[in-house]
């Protein structure tokens, strides 16, 4: 009767109707390219592994799943009726517990041999060899108690399964297990606290030194501009109200700091220098992120934020490192910004002090000449032969 109600049941009809549906779309859209144009054996892989053809695997795996527990249901309630042995569910759930245990370890065993490759790449920075530090112990700590806790678990509930010939003790409660399972977790939890706090504020609490490179990094859709300081190592002001034609970031002229400020196509950065990050964003949200210097920090629009680091590996080191001569430290933005999201990254370099600072005598300077014709500019004028004085008309 039971089985009888489940063929006849609405709901999985319609679930039914709604599978085959599904799979006749998709054996729809495999057949339509062939009828055009011939498609790749790469294709037609990554066509059968998109999202639907898995959600429909799943909802055909539950159905099944579902149809067999209904089989089993009817299948002991028949031998009930006719007074024969019930299934012992327990023991079918401690063995199912039983393999789930070992297939999961198995699982996670197979992930750290074959994902653990996927993790981030050396650091390349002073404090993201503290970050990788704190990363490890925590980690560590909770792969231990990870396999601990889940080989307990399935354990006690396959050893300690409801049997006829013995019955449950009645173990209400007990305050030396309650002060074990209570204190340790505060402890290691609270050094780890600890620990991340005094690393964090090592971070992030920096102060302005004198010799630190600032460099503006502005972010847009879909795009990072870069903006150096001339020879006085100061950057001018930029304000949003002045962005527009030449003048994409806002820089304002009315300071003198911004007469010799260069922009760069590509972030070049010393080795040993200590480098501030002026980052702000102009459209929508967008992410600084750096892995190999465990850099990233959010551009927000009106609310400029900063990071300093310091490099420790040249880009020639790395690629001698990786063994890859195609190797380039990248910058990315981690946000979903927009359809362009996937192109927004800029290469950054890090090179010896002698080639950072050749490298700057060949940058071409903000204020180019579109720009001084924008702005209408009068003239350049020398200013105590240590720097130059723009004067503007408008």
């Amino acid at each position: 009767m039971a089985f009888k109600n489940l063929i006849n049941s609405k709901k999985l009809t319609v679930l039914f109707a709604t599978l085959l549906l599904g799979g006749n779309q998709l054996l729809m859209a495999a057949a339509a390219p062939a009828a055009t144009t011939e498609v790749s054996e790469e294709a037609q892989a990554a066509m059968w592994t998109g999202v639907g053809y898995y959600v429909l695997m799943f909802l055909l795996v539950c159905v099944g799943v579902a149809i067999v527990g209904r089989i089993v249901k009817v299948y002991d309630l028949t031998n009930q009726l006719q007074g024969k042995t019930a299934t012992n569910w327990n023991n079918i759930m401690a063995i199912g517990f039983a393999v789930f245990l070992v297939i999961g370890m198995f699982g996670a065993f197979w992930s750290f041999i074959v994902q653990g490759s996927m993790n981030l790449p050396e650091s390349a920075s002073v404090h993201g060899v503290k970050t990788d530090n704190m990363f490890n112990i925590t980690f560590g700590i909770t792969v231990i108690v990870f396999i601990i806790t889940q080989i307990l678990l399935f354990g006690f509930s396959y050893f300690y399964r409801g049997r006829k010939d013995r019955r449950a003790y009645f173990y209400p409660h007990n305050n030396t297990i309650e002060k074990v399972w209570t204190i340790i977790p505060a402890i290691v939890l609270t050094v780890l606290v600890v620990f991340g706090f005094f690393t964090w504020r090592t971070i992030t609490n920096s102060v302005d030194v004198k010799g630190d490179i600032n460099i503006d990094v502005t972010g847009h859709q879909f795009a990072w501009e870069l903006r150096y300081p001339g020879a006085d190592q100061k950057l001018g002001k930029k304000h949003y109200k002045l962005v527009g034609g030449s003048n994409n970031l806002g820089v304002d002229f009315k300071d003198k700091n911004s007469f010799d400020d260069m922009r760069a196509d590509t972030l070049v950065i010393p080795v040993g220098r200590t480098i501030r990050l002026n980052i702000i964003a102009q459209d929508v949200i967008h992410s600084v992120y750096m892995p190999h210097f465990r850099l990233q920090i959010n551009a927000v629009p009106g609310l400029p934020t900063y990071f300093k680091f310091e490099p420790t590996i040249t880009t020639a080191q790395m690629k001698a490192k990786t063994n890859d001569a195609k190797f380039e430290y990248l910058l990315y933005c981690s946000k979903i910004c927009g359809d362009g999201h996937y192109n927004m990254k800029k290469i950054v370099k890090v090179v010896t002090p002698t080639e950072y600072n050749n490298w700057l005598l060949q940058q071409k300077p903000y204020l180019n000449d579109a720009l001084k014709s924008e702005l209408k500019v009068a003239g350049i004028l020398p200013n105590d032969g240590a720097a130059n004085q723009v004067a503007l008309n408008n």
